[in-house]
């Protein structure tokens, strides 16, 4: 059966005229630089992801439905005897949406919001990650190397639960990276004196 809402009526009939594969662009989405330093408040990254939009998603977000990207970073310790020490894992979520009726875009993370011109813009500002603070300065080790890896994914968790499911039976929505390892070799001496916890 249809769903009453109207806004769900609608995403519906967006899903099921989505072809197959539609979640397919025609470059693979990835990540392409990451970089993490130490900084006074703690260690913070930056990284670079190539990836669009497929058309079914762009018209989902002018109609109105908002779209969340979620970017997720692992960070371990390698151990030769044993499997590698997990030290970080955190998450960063941003929020893009439209009011149709004030032609009025909106890109979020952390209960932030800015004002945007277009849809695209708003998706510059996930492109480029810069200064995220992922953990404090004594959550690694001084003169010690790590392993980390990081991707972006299309995050449909945080649509309401009709839209979930008929999300998770669309291929047009696995928008998604593969991971992208990195290392980090911190420094002999970190000092933590000044950093909040």
């Amino acid at each position: 059966c249809m769903p009453r809402h109207p806004v769900a009526r609608l995403f519906l009939c967006l899903l099921l005229l989505l072809p197959v594969g539609a979640g397919l662009c025609a470059q693979e989405a990835q990540v392409e630089h990451v970089a993490v330093t130490l900084g006074p408040d703690g260690w913070r990254l930056d990284a670079d992801i190539d990836f669009e939009l497929n058309p079914q998603l762009r018209e989902a977000a002018e109609r109105g439905l908002p779209l969340y990207l979620t970017a997720d970073v692992a960070i371990s310790k390698p151990r030769w005897w044993w499997f590698d020490q997990p030290v970080i894992r955190e998450e960063r979520t941003w929020s893009i949406s439209y009011n149709a009726l004030v032609r009025h875009w909106r890109v979020g993370s952390g209960g932030l919001a800015m004002p945007v011109s277009t849809l695209d813009e708003a998706l510059t500002q996930i492109k480029h990650i810069r200064g995220w603070r992922i953990a404090p300065a004594d959550a690694l080790q001084p003169d010690t190397r790590y392993h980390g890896r990081i991707r972006l994914r299309l995050d449909v968790t945080h649509l309401a639960r009709p839209f979930q499911v008929n999300a998770l039976n669309s291929s047009a929505w696995s928008l998604t990276t593969p991971w992208r390892s990195f290392t980090i070799d911190t420094p002999s001496r970190i000092n933590v004196a000044d950093n909040p916890p």
